[in-house]
């Protein structure tokens, strides 16, 4: 089905329960998951392979957003030519290095995030995807020095406590960075493209198509996904019961910078908060429930952060590719 066929008849009740187990522990073993919610093991996971193959949730990789040894994430404003926005949306959503790529309404036709090794990198990106880019008029590059909230965080909120105190309690623990960490290595890569398109692929599958020994790849997994790879379970957004997404262009003063970040995170429609240096030193995604939200959820941010400033937004029209 089509994710508006089935937005019609909406999820019951075990589907939302289902994605939000997921989104607390995305690789957790179906036992696991049919025991928390009360069903049996088979039923969790043919129900979820109805959802992933409708497109209606997913569980995918990438690197984590909020170490830059990892990962340099550039936030990319795109002007485009009258009548070819759509053009220049599915051409750079093609691209590996980037992650996201929104249609908006405002003063941007396209707003998309890149990911790059480094700020060498970065620049080099820009300057190979924009130079003589058909269509393309202008672009306005914000560099991410911090992601303190991100889509992983975010939840649909259909379990309790003591289910919730389960999944945690399974989940493996995390591991630092090791010290001296550079680059990745070919495996690295390959399981982080293979975990991109099923984040839930097991590991004798990831085996095969890495081509590499299983007990290999099963120490490098446990390596990636404690230090420097984010697993996340994603909702079609038309099904999330926040159907409009929007971003925001705000700033504040530096000294304030860390604590509106963690309040901004605390608020549940923001999907994802980025400090930035640029004109604006915040970039804020939100689901909104309507239209006429995106101004009273501006209000209530003002309300709530009066040192924030919202200098500009956009209204999403459509989200060309989300998270890779």
């Amino acid at each position: 089905m089509h994710t508006q066929d089935f937005a019609a008849h909406d999820l019951d009740e075990l589907d939302r329960g289902l994605i939000h187990a997921l989104q607390i522990h995305p690789r957790a073993p179906w036992t696991l998951v049919g025991d928390v919610l009360g069903v049996n093991p088979v039923t969790a996971a043919r129900r979820w392979h109805r959802l992933q193959e409708a497109g209606l949730a997913w569980v995918t990789a990438y690197p984590q957003l909020s170490d830059s040894r990892i990962v340099v994430t550039g936030i990319v404003e795109v002007d485009a030519e009258p009548g070819v926005g759509e053009d220049v949306a599915e051409a750079l959503a093609a691209e590996p290095s980037v992650a996201n790529v929104k249609l908006t309404a405002g003063s941007r036709d396209l707003v998309i995030a890149l990911q790059a090794s480094d700020l060498g990198e970065l620049s080099q990106l820009t300057t190979a995807l924009f130079r003589g880019a058909p269509g393309v008029r202008a672009t306005r590059t914000h560099v991410a020095t911090g992601v303190p909230s991100e889509g992983s965080r975010w939840r649909l909120r259909a379990l309790d406590a003591t289910q919730l105190a389960r999944l945690q309690e399974a989940l493996p623990p995390a591991e630092p960075l090791p010290s001296g960490t550079t680059g990745w290595d070919p495996l690295d890569i390959r399981l982080l493209e293979l975990l991109s398109v099923d984040g839930r692929m097991a590991i004798s599958d990831l085996a095969e198509h890495a081509d590499a020994p299983l007990t290999t790849v099963r120490r490098r997994l446990r390596s990636l996904l404690g230090s420097r790879v984010c697993l996340r379970c994603d909702l079609a957004r038309p099904l999330s019961g926040w159907p409009l997404s929007a971003v925001y262009f705000a700033s504040v003063p530096a000294e304030r910078l860390e604590e509106t970040s963690r309040a901004l995170a605390g608020v549940r429609e923001v999907r994802s908060c980025a400090i930035t240096a640029g004109p604006h030193n915040l970039v804020i995604d939100v689901w909104l429930r309507a239209s006429g939200d995106v101004h009273a959820f501006e209000a209530h941010l003002s309300r709530r952060l009066p040192r924030l400033t919202i200098e500009d937004r956009s209204v999403v029209l459509r989200t060309v590719k989300h998270m890779g």
